[in-house]
Order: structure tokens, then C-alpha cells, then sequence
């Protein structure tokens, strides 16, 4: 904001800019009033401001000082997401004058805020004494239909109460959806007695529309006896008023549970609507159809496809080896020859297979893919310089200093010929189960360091052990150089360099991964520059062995939305419709099996911050991954993310769903905001970014989870 003239008889007139909730720049002259602290709002202020055609406007802001608390803007962006959801519904609708309606918003400013249209009327609390019968019984009607809208676009206000509903006369007017939460999200506890529900006040189970009857109840017992409980009588908070009884208008909403202490004795929204003799808005006003549901139609009629293609196969594959029709009687030899034939080895000298060395089972080097036996005489340590030097393990060391000398040691690949460049393998590859190798394709600046430097953050923070996972370094020394030169920058707010191009591809960083009872695995993670990728050379041979796969898509050159036009133009990164060139290079050098790539593989729509306020898109990145893996929601993601892309964006940028038999879509935020220069403004918030690496874990047996 920037000061200009006064207004004769108003404050300082400031230029604002904000955008809508289509998500389209505005820039306006605005009189602002005096600035105090928002009630209800964690760090909050707000003031009222006269727009220059006198339009009267609320705006809550996020102050500079206030910005040492993550949790504020996190509470901020929610409430955005929520009154967007309600104005992109129903703001067309007669009935949308039941909320507060959203102006505008800019949270990527210095000083985040949200406009809001100033809400006429007086709060419940206030003009109760005037209140008759009939505007009693309106007020409990329209709040009826109020939670039933909120709970069709998947809401629970949470805030229902006499001080935040008004009453203009005509109808009721919902405060801000400052408090608000997404059903089935766990609950945050919110509110006081009685007006909060029990289960809300104590922060239990998850977010139920029905959290808002138990509001609903109360106000409707408030307008009716005149006080929020009997006069010198202790309420039951967690149940039924005491004296509930004695007001016959409110016998028909006790008997249907309205009160009830929990839940899932309460009726349904449409149910109270019915006993209130309330037509349901839903039946007849909103319009239903989802543009996204023809591309929900097509991901499960591609899934199918798949699904019998590779029964098919297998079908095929089972009966070719069923067995055969007994050959005829092998032809008896003389007793001479038999036992000439018995003395003759199975190969000849110069073909005898070479005895398996004892030790470790040998494993396939991830560069050079040949296989690597464990040797002793091939043991390394890496000074800082880079130096290799020879690793000699006394015989009179103990059991324990002999590991601990291996967890940070290298064993030298025999196999580099060819220009191979000389490399080599930390021990802890070759002594563990069988190695997993994930690489992350895109091209230049679609954000796979991001991702994946977030992905290890949250690794790093415990992020596998709700899923009954546990992660070591692989090798401590080089984990703790990427998380000192990756991690730490960006969880401190500042954008990463691009990955350099390399004349050999070595992994980024690599964990030792286990559930209890289990072999830990090796999991190593390639993250090669966009132009690497793109380029059929040898510094790609490695993909041919690389067990799974991460496709990053970047919406900004995906995506067919007017919305990301000032942002393509901001980086100068233009639409595609031949989809990422780093897809194509890369699915082409893959072989088949069956028709199909057998490795799994994972879609991450990346950057999915810039469309977090379009329903699906909100839907997934606003909500927390589960607390235990559940293939059901995975299923459900990878549709709607699908019918996004398809949707959106060309079929180029769906082909590694359609070339993977295994593939999974997700939308996914590295950083959560966009970078101001080499920053971001409000620090990095990583949405989601765990799920690609979720279904590639349970796709290759390192995770099990609930169907």
C-alpha cells in the first residue's frame, strides 16, 4: 500500500491491491479507519475501509509483528480457503447473503490480508430483547439452511454463537469462517460452553457439519428462554439444557437429538430441515455438475483398461508355462558313454560360472548397473578434499567399532570401464536389503529439488514413523552435507539454486529405511538437472536400472488457467501443450513389460499452492495426509488429480499415468508461496510432499496400508 492524497474529512487515502475470489488483480483507492486487534483472530488486526465508490469493507491483516508465529498465517490461509469455497459456490445464489461475503485477498503481500463486505445488522447477543416468535423461528430456519449449504461444500464453521450471528430484519448473516475446518479433519479445540459442542471444546475425533447443530440447538433454546442455561442452575454443558422441557417450541428439536452430547446422535442437516418444514436449498438451486467429474469417468475406465491388460498377460504368461504333454523315453546310451558324460562338467572351463563369493548377496550398482560384490579389499573412506582412502579394519577391533567404522565408509565399485567415471557405493547399500532407487524427472525449474529437499525435511522431522517407518542416513556424512546445503535453506525461507548439469549422475542423498521385524532397505534418490533429462546421453544410461519414478509437473506450464498468466509471465515460463519434454526422453528410453513400464510411479503436481483455492485442488492440499496410509484416499486423490490434469492441461502431461502399469497423482506445494527474489516471504510451507514417496513405498513393499 502506498499513501496519496486525502479525502476531504477521511484519513490517508492508500492505494490497495488485491486479488478476487476468480483470483483477478484489483487496485483500488481505499479511506482506511483505525487499525485495532481482531477478536477471535490469532495475531490478527482489523480496521474498516470506504472503498472510492463508498463501499464499506472489512480487513483483517496479518502484521509484520505478528509474523513469528507460522500458525497465524497457516489460520489466515484457512479462513481464505473457506469463505472462497462458500463465495465460488453460492455467491450466486439468493441465499448467499446468509454469509459474510469475501471481497478479495493478498496473502503473498508483506503484510497478508482478506477483504470481507461489512456485515449490516445486529448481533443476536444484542437485540434479543425485540426478537418475536416469528423472527425467532426465521432465525432458526435460516441458520438450518446455512449449516446445510456450509456442510454440502464440506465445512464446519465452528464459530456459531450469539455474538457472531446477526440479524438485519430480514435474515441472518454468519461472521467470517475465521474458525473453520474441513469435515473430517481432525478436531482443533475451539469455543466455550455452551455454545461449542463437546466433543469441539475438547478437541476429539474429527469435524463434523453436526458440530454446528449442537450450535444451532443452543441458540435455538437461547432465543426461546432468554439465557444461555437456567438462571442459578449449573448448565449441563455436555448434554441437554436442565429445564429444556418446559418450552413446548422446542419439543420436536429434542426429540430429533438435536441436543444429544455427541454427534452421531444428532440429525443430519437435511433431516432438520425437514422437521423444521424447510424446503432443502440443494434440491433446486445449486447447479451439481463438476467439470472435473468426465475426467473422474476416464481415470476409471483407464484403470480398468489397465487392469485387464495386465490380467491378460498374466493369464497368458500362467498358461504358457503350464506343463506340457510328457516328452518320449530319453534314448538309453551305452554304459561307457554315460559315464564319460557324468565325469564332463556342465560348461566348459572357459564358461564355468563363478562360485557366488561369500558375505552379502551381491547387489546392481545403481550407475553403472552391474553387479557389486561385497569385498573387503575394496573398502574406502572420503576426506573432505574428496580424497579416497583405503579402509583397513584391524582384526583386533571390536564387533561395534567395525559398524560404526562401516556406517560412514564406501565400497569402490570394480566395474567403472567403458568412460565410466570412477565411483563408488557407501557400505551400508551392499549390507541391507534390496536397494530401491527413486528418480525424479522434470525439466529446468519445475521444482524437483524443492520437492525433493522438502520430501527429506519432513523425513528428517519423523514423517515416516506414523506409518510405522523408520529412516536412517544411508551415510551420515553426505546426509548431513545435503541437509546443511538443501534442507536447512529452504526450511529457512530461501529458494534453492538450480541442479547442475553432471557428466555422471550420482543420488542426491540416500535413507535406510525399515518397518520393525524387517531388513532395512536402501532407498537412494536421483535428482538430475531438466537439461540432463532431456538430452538420450550417457549421463541417463542409469534410468534403465532405476526402480520407481516421480514426475514433477509444473502447473505454470501445464495448465490452461487465465489464473496463472501473471505468474507465466513473472518467470517467463510459457504453456506447453506438448507436454515435459523431460517425460518424453525418458518414458521413451524405459523397456515394457507387457505393454507397460513396470516400474511404479507417482504424478506430483507441484506448485499446487497457485490453485489451492479451486475445489479439488483444495480439497487434498488443504487437508493433513492421514495419520495411517490408506489406499482408499490414495485412489480417490490420484482421481481427482487426474480429472485436473485432464481437465486443464493437454494428454502429453498424462502420458507417464498412461505408460506406468502403477501410477499415482498428487497434488503436492515444495514451498507453499511463490519466491520474492531468492526468499520466500513467509518462510516455506511444504503441503503434502510425503504422498508421492507414500505410494511409492507401498508399491515396492515397504508400506502396507488399509485398502
Amino acid at each position: 500500500m502506498t499513501e496519496a492524497e486525502s479525502a476531504p474529512g477521511q484519513g490517508p487515502q492508500e492505494e490497495l491491491e488485491f486479488l478476487t475470489h476468480q483470483e483477478e488483480s484489483i487496485r483500488v483507492a481505499v479511506h482506511p479507519g483505525e487499525e485495532r486487534r481482531a477478536p477471535g483472530r490469532a495475531g490478527l488486526t482489523m480496521r474498516h475501509l470506504t472503498m472510492s465508490a463508498g463501499w464499506p469493507v472489512v480487513q483483517y491483516r496479518l502484521p509484520r509483528a505478528a509474523q513469528g508465529d507460522p500458525r497465524a498465517y497457516a489460520l489466515l490461509e484457512r479462513e481464505v480457503a473457506a469463505a472462497i469455497a462458500v463465495e465460488r459456490r453460492y455467491g450466486g445464489e439468493k441465499f448467499a447473503e446468509l454469509f459474510t461475503r469475501i471481497i478479495g485477498f493478498d496473502l503473498d503481500c508483506a503484510e497478508p490480508f482478506v477483504l470481507y463486505r461489512a456485515s449490516p445488522g445486529t448481533p443476536l447477543a444484542e437485540c434479543l430483547p425485540r426478537l418475536g416468535g416469528e423472527e425467532q423461528v426465521k432465525i432458526v430456519g435460516q441458520l438450518a439452511v446455512a449449516v446445510r449449504l456450509l456442510g454440502e461444500a464440506g465445512l464446519v464453521h465452528r464459530a456459531i454463537a450469539p455474538e457472531t450471528v446477526r440479524w438485519g430484519g430480514g435474515h441472518i448473516r454468519l461472521s467470517e469462517p475465521y474458525a473453520a475446518l474441513r469435515a473430517g479433519e481432525p478436531r482443533e479445540s475451539f469455543g466455550s460452553a455452551p455454545w461449542a459442542s463437546p466433543e469441539q471444546r475438547g478437541g476429539r475425533g474429527a469435524a463434523d457439519t453436526r458440530d454446528d447443530l449442537w450450535s444451532l440447538g443452543r441458540i435455538a433454546y437461547y432465543l426461546s428462554s432468554g439465557h444461555p442455561g437456567p438462571p442459578g442452575v449449573t448448565d449441563r454443558a455436555d448434554g441437554p439444557p436442565a429445564d429444556l422441557g418446559e418450552y413446548r417450541r422446542l419439543t420436536a428439536l429434542a426429540q430429533s437429538g438435536l441436543f444429544a452430547a455427541a454427534a452421531d446422535a444428532r440429525p443430519s442437516p437435511a433431516a432438520l430441515l425437514r422437521l423444521l418444514r424447510m424446503p432443502d436449498p440443494l434440491a433446486r438451486s445449486v447447479d451439481d455438475a463438476d467439470p472435473l467429474d468426465r475426467g473422474r469417468e476416464r481415470y476409471d475406465a483407464e484403470v480398468a483398461r489397465k487392469q485387464a491388460s495386465l490380467r491378460e498377460a498374466r493369464e497368458y504368461g500362467e498358461q504358457a508355462r503350464a506343463p506340457r504333454e510328457p516328452a518320449p523315453p530319453r534314448r538309453r546310451f551305452p554304459r561307457f558313454l554315460r559315464e564319460e558324460q557324468d565325469r564332463t562338467p556342465p560348461y566348459p572351463p572357459d564358461r564355468a560360472e563363478p562360485p557366488e563369493p561369500p558375505g552379502p548377496p551381491g547387489r546392481m550398482c545403481p550407475y553403472c548397473l552391474r553387479i557389486v560384490h561385497y569385498d573387503e579389499n575394496l573398502l574406502v573412506t572420503i576426506d573432505n578434499k574428496g580424497n579416497r582412502n583405503p579402509l583397513v579394519l584391524s582384526r583386533d577391533l571390536s564387533q561395534a567399532h567395525i559398524r560404526d567404522a562401516l556406517r560412514s565408509a564406501y565400497h569402490l565399485c570394480p566395474h567403472p570401464a567403458d568412460g565410466d567415471e570412477a565411483h563408488e557405493l557407501p557400505v551400508p547399500y551392499l549390507t541391507n536389503g534390496e536397494p530401491l532407487s527413486i528418480a525424479f524427472v522434470g525439466s529446468s525449474a519445475v521444482g524437483k529439488t524443492h520437492l525433493m529437499a522438502a520430501m527429506l525435511g519432513e523425513v528428517e522431522l519423523g514423517g515416516l514413523e506414523p506409518y510405522g517407518l523408520k529412516a536412517l542416513p544411508l551415510n551420515p556424512d553426505a546426509h548431513r552435507a545435503y541437509l546443511r546445503e538443501r534442507v536447512q535453506n529452504l526450511q529457512q525461507g530461501r529458494q534453492l539454486g538450480r541442479t547442475g548439469q553432471q557428466s555422471f549422475a550420482h543420488f542426491s542423498d540416500g535413507l535406510l529405511v525399515a518397518a520393525p521385524g524387517r531388513t532395512p532397505r536402501p532407498v537412494v534418490f536421483f535428482d538430475l538437472a531438466g537439461e540432463d533429462l532431456v538430452q538420450d546421453g550417457e549421463v541417463t544410461r542409469f534410468l534403465m536400472g532405476v526402480d520407481a519414478f516421480v514426475f514433477v509437473v509444473d502447473p505454470l506450464r501445464a495448465l490452461r488457467m487465465t489464473s496463472l498468466d501473471p505468474a507465466r509471465e513473472r518467470y517467463g515460463l510459457p504453456r506447453r501443450d506438448l507436454g515435459d519434454e523431460a517425460f518424453t526422453t525418458v518414458l521413451n528410453r524405459l523397456e515394457r513389460r507387457d505393454g507397460f513400464v513396470p516400474a511404479p510411479a507417482a504424478i506430483a503436481v507441484n506448485k499446487s499452492d497457485l490453485m489451492r483455492f479451486e475445489p479439488a485442488v483444495d480439497r487434498w492440499l488443504g487437508r493433513a495426509l492421514p495419520e495411517r496410509y490408506d489406499e482408499g484416499q490414495e485412489r480417490a486423490e490420484s482421481r481427482d488429480a487426474y480429472a485436473f490434469l485432464y481437465h486443464h492441461a493437454s494428454p502429453a502431461w498424462l502420458r507417464p499415468f498412461d505408460d506406468h502399469a502403477h501410477c499415482t497423482l498428487h497434488f503436492v506445494a515444495a514451498t507453499g508461496g511463490q519466491a520474492r527474489g531468492d526468499r520466500f516471504p513467509h518462510g516455506a510451507r511444504p503441503r503434502r510432499v510425503l504422498a508421492p514417496l507414500l505410494s511409492v513405498f507401498a508399491a515396492c513393499g515397504l508400506l502396507r496400508g488399509r485398502g
